[in-house]
């Protein structure tokens, strides 16, 4: 079973490609969000230099149970692991777009939001969220956050109590003929003909984590730096992988990667903290 661990130990041990140009030269992709979600499966399943393509799929099958749609929340779940969802940007301070999925500490088997095909790839009830965001500016990676979603999101009532104080409020206009729907509302009939109707969505956006945890000191990087890396998970998180896993990655002697523990602001309450591990690579 991959984990985060694997997939940093696969960065820190391979050139970082231009990641448009790398996968566009093999006929892969149509875009650069493309691009970078096939980079990202290729440091979880380590097939960043596998060139034989039913290999490569054999090896997806056996790492990934789960491989999402540009419409539902996740992009991708490790077999018997982490959900994945990957946003890319071009700027390294923008506001992520979550369309109509709000952020999300962990990922449920009972979320509206997902698809049947992704309840039912394995037998699951909860999975850690991680968030892949990447920022890919003239073809190449130069950003790369891996954080998880209970160091960055509240809990989900938080945002879903917000959604039915909507809700309720659109549905109480009156003249108005409203039908069920699991948007914030939908307007039937709206002309004499009675043949518009109206679809009224939430947009949900998140400030960048290199915003969101800038009290971290994060901004000290070389002037020549080409590629960084930045992962945060709770220190619980961290030390939950195996033991083989953690002495792995801790075994590198790179002054590139660095890993502390960090305390974080608790996303439901920030006057408390959380224990963290902060781990950055730089090339």
């Amino acid at each position: 079973m991959t984990n985060i661990l694997q997939a940093i130990y696969t960065i820190a041990s391979n050139d970082i490609p231009d990641v448009v140009d790398f996968y566009r030269s093999q006929n892969k992709i149509n875009a650069v969000g493309d691009a970078l979600e096939l980079f990202i499966k290729d440091i979880f399943a380590n097939t960043l230099n596998e060139t034989d393509e039913l290999k490569k799929q054999a090896i997806y099958e056996r790492v990934f149970s789960y491989a999402g749609n540009a419409n539902n929340p996740p992009d991708f779940m490790l077999a018997l692991g982490d959900a994945i969802e990957v946003k890319k940007l071009n700027s390294q301070t923008a506001q992520i777009a979550l369309n109509s999925s709000h952020p999300t500490a962990k990922l449920y088997s009972n979320s509206p939001m997902i698809t049947r095909a992704c309840r039912e790839c394995e037998q699951w009830n909860e999975k850690d969220l991680l968030y892949a965001i990447g920022c890919v500016n003239r073809q190449k990676l130069s950003l790369l956050w891996l954080v998880y979603g209970d160091c960055y999101a509240a809990n989900q009532e938080v945002y879903q109590n917000t959604k039915l104080k909507i809700t309720t409020g659109i549905n109480q206009t009156t003249g108005i003929e409203f039908s069920p729907t699991k948007e914030l509302g939908r307007v039937n009939k709206v002309d004499p003909l009675g043949i518009t109707s109206l679809r009224i969505r939430g947009m949900w956006h998140i400030e960048h984590p290199q915003k969101v945890y800038r009290y971290l000191n994060l901004s000290t990087q070389s002037a020549n730096c080409n590629f960084r890396l930045c992962t945060l998970m709770r220190e619980t998180k961290y030390l939950s992988f195996p033991a083989k896993d953690i002495e792995k990655l801790e075994s590198i002697k790179n002054p590139s990667l660095r890993m502390q523990q960090v305390k974080i602001k608790s996303p439901d309450n920030p006057v408390k903290t959380i224990a963290a591990r902060l781990i950055k690579y730089q090339i």
